[in-house]
C-alpha cells in the first residue's frame, strides 16, 4: 500500500508530498530531527525523544511548530496511516521557508515533516558473531549534541565503514579518544567488568537508547562510568558494543581488524540487550 507523510499541516501520500525549494532545511541543513522506535504499535521512550527534540530546537533557536500534545497526535496518526506495528517514525523540523540568506529570516513558520516505515530487523549474524567497526577522524562540527539534519560527515563516515566491510565507524577526536559512531553511541566493558561510555556533552549526541541502557545498568547493579576511552583501550577491553534507536544493543567484536576479548559477544552485552528488549515489551 502507499505510504503516507505529514507535511506542515497535511497528511499526504508520500509520493505526492513535497517541500518548497527554499525550505532552509534543503538550502542550509537548517533544522533538527528525531527518530523514534515503534514497538507493538507504540512509540518507544517518546517523552525522552521529545525532551531531546525541545533541547535541539532551543539550541538551534528554532521555534516549536506545535505543542508536544499535538505533535504526539501527529506522530501516532502517521504511524497508524502507515500501519506500523514495528518500525520507526521520523520527524524533521526546519526553520522555515524564506529567500536564501544565512541570517535568520524575519517572520517565518517552522516546517514539520513526519514519515514512518517498518523496521529492518538486525541481522541475526551480528548478534551471534558481533560487528566489525573501524576508526576514523571525527570531522564533524563542534555541536554534535544538537540532533541536526546536517549529517554530511556522518554520511561520509558511514560509507567508509561500508566500503571497509564494517558495520560502523567510531570517530576519534583530536586527543585520540573515541567520541561515538556515525549513527550510534560507543561502549566498552573493561577487564574489571566496568561498562564505559563517553559522557554527554557537545562532542556526542546523547542517545535515547544510551540513556535507557545507563538506567538499566544502574537498576541491575552493574558497574559503569561515563568517561572517554581510546581505541587502544577498546581493543584490549573484555567486550564492546554500540547502541542506537534502530539497532538497540549490538556487540562489537572487531575494531580496525583487531579482535576484542575472545572475539565473541560477551555476557554483559547480551544481558543489556536482553534487558532492553524486556523494557520494550513493558512499553507495548
Amino acid at each position: 500500500m502507499s505510504r503516507f507523510a505529514y507535511v506542515s499541516g497535511r497528511y499526504l501520500r508520500q509520493a505526492a508530498a513535497t517541500v518548497p525549494i527554499e525550505d532552509r532545511g534543503y538550502q542550509f541543513g537548517d533544522g533538527v530531527y528525531e527518530v523514534i522506535a515503534v514497538h507493538g504499535g507504540r512509540l518507544v521512550d517518546r517523552d525522552l525523544h521529545l525532551q531531546r527534540l525541545e533541547r535541539s530546537l532551543r539550541e538551534a533557536r528554532i521555534a516549536k511548530p506545535v505543542s508536544d500534545i499535538v505533535l504526539t497526535m501527529i506522530l501516532d496518526r502517521v504511524r497508524a496511516l502507515n500501519r506500523i506495528d514495528s518500525g520507526i517514525v521520523y520527524l524533521q523540523i526546519t526553520r522555515g521557508v524564506a529567500p536564501r540568506d544565512h541570517t535568520f529570516p524575519g517572520r517565518v513558520d517552522p516546517q514539520l515533516v513526519v514519515t514512518a516505515r517498518r523496521a529492518k530487523p538486525v541481522d541475526p549474524a551480528l548478534l551471534e558473531h558481533g560487528a566489525a567497526v573501524i576508526t576514523i577522524p571525527d570531522e564533524r562540527w563542534a555541536r554534535c549534541d544538537i540532533k541536526s539534519i546536517s549529517l554530511l560527515a556522518n554520511v561520509l563516515g558511514k560509507q567508509r565503514a561500508r566500503e571497509a566491510g564494517a558495520l560502523e565507524a567510531w570517530q576519534i577526536d583530536r586527543e585520540g579518544l573515541v567520541t561515538e559512531g556515525t549513527t550510534s553511541n560507543a561502549w566498552i566493558v573493561t577487564g574489571a567488568g566496568e561498562i564505559v561510555t563517553r559522557p554527554a556533552g557537545h562532542a556526542i549526541l546523547n542517545g535515547v537508547t544510551r540513556l535507557v541502557v545507563l538506567q538499566i545498568a544502574r537498576e541491575s547493579g552493574l558497574d559503569f562510568v561515563e568517561r572517554a576511552f581510546s581505541p587502544d583501550e577498546a581493543m584490549s577491553a573484555r567486550e564492546a558494543f554500540l547502541t542506537s534507536t534502530t539497532s538497540l544493543v549490538v556487540p562489537v567484536t572487531k575494531l580496525d581488524g583487531v579482535s576484542i576479548g575472545d572475539g565473541r559477544p560477551g555476557p554483559v552485552t547480551r544481558e543489556l540487550r536482553s534487558r532492553l528488549l524486556q523494557h520494550l515489551d513493558r512499553l507495548s
